[in-house]
């Protein structure tokens, strides 16, 4: 993380520091996890976390792994840089940062990229990037595909996730399913998932592509 050499950075106790609410990244205690206590334990925090004030707390913006491994080694404050965001504003700047973490799960990348939109549209943000060649305006989708490098279609189908019920995410997150299948799932109702998934189980299979259109 590239960090303005103008912004303050200050040691923050991690008793006063929040996790951000509905935060759809995952911190894992895996191999990474345990790396990264390693480094830690023998450099410490190289990369200060970012916060926003929250009344007399502090909302974690970008971090979440670095503060977990602190915590892990019992590390009581951690190097952080506090700015002055509005919520919609952390919002983005916390699926940014976020996005750059080597291994994301199909679930995680589809609540991020539902997260900023929503906030992007409550900002009323105009989007209207351009291009040189050919000078139109990007919908909230289209910027976010182009900041990814994905297609518009795929930052779609992310997104179509959010509606599967749990069972069926967990399926796609442990590659049981594949995204396409799964999208189409989606567009049943929360009672016809059920049913469906239900029916998975009895019949220990899983519906194939055309199946999923079909039904």
């Amino acid at each position: 993380m590239d960090v303005n050499s103008q912004e303050k950075v200050c040691t923050v106790p991690i008793s006063l520091i929040d996790d951000f609410a509905e935060h759809p990244f995952q911190v894992r205690d895996d191999e990474d996890m345990e790396r990264l206590i390693q480094s830690i334990d023998n450099n410490g925090v190289l990369n200060p976390v970012i916060l926003r004030k929250n009344g007399e707390r502090y909302e974690l913006i970008a971090g979440h792994r670095r503060k977990h491994a602190c915590l892990r080694l019992g590390i009581s404050g951690i190097p952080a840089i506090v700015r002055e965001l509005s919520r919609d504003e952390a919002v983005v700047e916390m699926v940014d940062s976020n996005l750059q973490r080597e291994h994301i799960l199909p679930s995680e990348k589809a609540y991020a990229y539902k997260m900023k939109i929503d906030a992007m549209k409550r900002q009323g943000e105009r989007t209207d990037l351009t291009s040189d060649q050919i000078g139109q305006r990007l919908t909230s989708v289209e910027r976010i595909a182009i900041e990814n490098n994905e297609s518009k279609t795929q930052v779609q189908r992310y997104i179509c996730l959010t509606r599967l019920i749990p069972e069926f995410l967990d399926m796609v997150d442990e590659r049981k399913m594949a995204l396409t299948p799964a999208v189409e799932i989606s567009k049943l109702s929360k009672a016809v998932q059920q049913k469906l998934y239900a029916l998975c189980i009895c019949e220990d299979c899983l519906p194939s592509y055309s199946q999923s259109v079909r039904l």
